[in-house]
């Protein structure tokens, strides 16, 4: 069972997407988990979540851990999968709250707040490495590799 969660092909267009993935995904998690980047930290994070916008607080706990240590395991290749579908939910969820500002991101400044259109490519680039794995240069291939059948 763990050798198929784990398994994936020698793939540079896997090993691409989990690391841009990875990549952008951090800088938000290292907002919720330790308040950089401009970020209100795990306990401000936690407590926005759970009191100004009424997630359950495993839920909250859920969201901080996939984009933190989901995207530091996207950027390794170390439980891709795992990582990709913490992403998915993320950002299945982030779509319902951004719906109604559209598609379009806020560029101009001119709508009431940000559309959607990042959270899909982010949800589109999880899906895929949920199906095709870490590919190239993964913990999880050199593990896989080393499981007997």
């Amino acid at each position: 069972m763990l050798k198929k969660i784990l398994a994936t092909e020698y793939s540079l267009t896997s090993l691409l997407l989990r690391l841009t993935l990875g990549i952008v995904m951090l800088p938000h998690g290292l907002q919720k988990t330790l308040g950089l980047f401009g970020g209100n930290g795990f306990s401000g994070t936690y407590g926005y979540f759970t009191t100004q916008m009424g997630m359950p607080g495993i839920v909250a706990l859920l969201v901080i851990l996939a984009e933190s240590l989901g995207a530091l395991g996207l950027i390794i290749g170390f439980g891709t999968r795992l990582g990709a579908l913490g992403v998915i939910a993320v950002m299945s969820g982030a779509i319902t709250i951004h719906w109604q500002h559209g598609f379009f991101m806020n560029w101009a400044g001119k709508q009431a707040g940000e559309g959607f259109e990042y959270h899909l490519l982010a949800l589109g680039i999880a899906i895929v490495l949920l199906i095709k794995g870490g590919g190239a240069l993964s913990v999880d291939r050199l593990i896989a590799g080393r499981i007997k059948p």
